[in-house]
């Protein structure tokens, strides 16, 4: 089924009538000619793809890098798309000139993907690591060192130069000056409103177009991702609401989220590259109902509840409820996630999340694990903990929970809770690693809990 899909492609006013469901890059590589643009693994892993999608809020526009490869063209409506080509002039800007000047190119296939993340980086407000914007790219024949030393470079500039607008990316040669035009352009852009019935709902499309992407061309597809009652973060009376539609980035970057709990940054740059967090929605993680959903698995440990809507029709849930089996959901059909809501931690209250996986970034858990605390005295009042990776389902240790409530915090306390998380998980052998060296894990990764709370591994062995 196509459709005429309305967008800007670098500079120029685009209609493209293609599926909905048809990949970015093939649209880019075979539609557009845009080759600068590679094909490496459709998966998301190798950066390859990367590419900047921008898009109108509150009346300016906000570019992420995003791996096309996972970019359905739905995605793409009335949105800023700009590839490689897009940021070239007549000699190589700032950023080229330092990739160029370090040798931090060889073959150059996986070029185009690091200069348009820092292309992405330099558009960023704020204060922002320059190394971090690249975490998504991946070169074989280079070598970092050359690399970073032209990422210096390029943070260097924008701090000598204090660029801090498009205005001055255009002024010091980074950017073309139709930069300037894209946020008019961008606001007379007219998008059709997505359709409200389909057969398949998506979100960011970071698993399903992994999963089965030349079936999902051919399907009729609803878009979520850009749904703006979706993607807010905001609090209700004594709760916190998130929209289903908000990415993993989002939670990241939440002035709320990290009032409430502080290292919410330093767990998500576990769960994945900024490009597929850029994409990657909420209700696509809990949704997905991998054993292992890093978000799940956070969420659970935040003892959240599930909205859930079809039409005018709404519900709530415990999450905890919502996975009945392998991959099976309390989700019925055309029914979706429409937000998640826990309620703000009182004073006294810790959130933690572990994991291990065969690459400390970017990798996909042998054993994740998250807990929430709320400890007055040197008493633990109440505890939620969850663990991926130890059944068929994303699990809320309620018995762990049970037994923790009440209890002192001592290496004691936190020994016996280990022992009880072991009765109550069945992991298995896999590519991940073995039951034996999962229920191990486990075990650490509970000690890990409460090492920031007094107790140290001497206490705990």
């Amino acid at each position: 089924m196509r459709q005429e899909i309305s967008f800007i492609l670098n500079a120029a006013s685009t209609v493209a009538d293609v599926s909905p469901g048809m990949l970015l890059v093939d649209y880019l590589r075979y539609d557009a000619r845009l080759t600068g643009t590679k094909i490496g693994c459709r998966e998301g892993d190798c950066g390859a793809c990367t590419v900047l999608l921008g898009e109108l809020r509150d009346g300016e526009v906000v570019y992420t890098n995003v791996t096309s490869c996972l970019v359905p063209m739905g995605n793409v409506a009335g949105k800023h798309v700009v590839t490689v080509e897009g940021v070239n002039g007549p000699e190589p800007n700032m950023i080229q000139a330092a990739f160029i000047e370090e040798g931090a190119s060889q073959c150059g296939f996986c070029t185009p993907g690091f200069i348009v993340s820092l292309v992405g980086h330099c558009l960023e407000r704020g204060d922002r690591d320059a190394t971090a914007a690249i975490s998504g790219n991946i070169c074989r024949c280079t070598g970092y060192k050359s690399i970073e030393r032209a990422v210096a470079r390029v943070a260097d500039h924008l701090r000598e130069e204090g660029v801090d607008s498009v205005s001055d990316l255009v002024r010091t040669g980074t950017l073309p000056s139709w930069f300037q035009s894209i946020p008019g352009r961008l606001t007379e852009l007219a998008v059709d409103e997505p359709a409200r019935e389909a057969a398949v709902l998506v979100g960011g499309g970071t698993d399903l177009f992994v999963q089965r992407p030349a079936e999902l061309e051919d399907e009729s597809l609803r878009f979520n991702a850009d749904r703006k009652e979706l993607r807010e973060i905001r609090l209700e009376r004594d709760a916190c609401v998130l929209g289903g539609s908000v990415t993993v980035e989002e939670v990241a970057r939440s002035t709320l989220l990290n009032s409430l709990f502080p290292d919410i940054p330093k767990f998500t740059k576990l769960f994945g590259s900024q490009p597929i967090r850029n994409m990657a929605t909420v209700a696509g993680n809990i949704a997905n109902a991998s054993p292992i959903g890093d978000m799940t698995i956070l969420f659970l440990a935040l003892d959240a509840s599930i909205n859930l809507r079809i039409r005018d029709a709404r519900r709530s849930l415990d999450l905890r409820e919502f996975y009945r089996g392998y991959r099976d959901t309390a989700l019925g059909q055309n029914e979706e996630i429409e937000s998640l809501e826990f309620a703000v931690p009182q004073p006294g209250t810790f959130l933690n999340f572990e994991k291990v996986s065969k690459r400390t970034w970017l990798d996909i858990a042998s054993v994740n694990t998250a807990i929430r605390c709320h400890v007055e005295d040197g008493v633990i009042v109440v505890a939620h903990c969850s663990a991926g990776g130890v059944a068929p389902v994303p699990l809320y240790l309620a018995q762990t929970s049970a037994f923790l409530t009440g209890k002192p915090l001592v290496a004691e306390t936190v020994r016996e809770a280990a022992v009880v998380a072991d009765g109550e998980i069945a992991p298995i052998s896999d590519a991940r690693g073995s039951a034996t060296y999962k229920r191990l894990l486990l075990r650490q990764l509970i000690y890990a809990h409460f090492l920031p709370h007094g107790i140290s591994w001497g206490d705990l062995q």
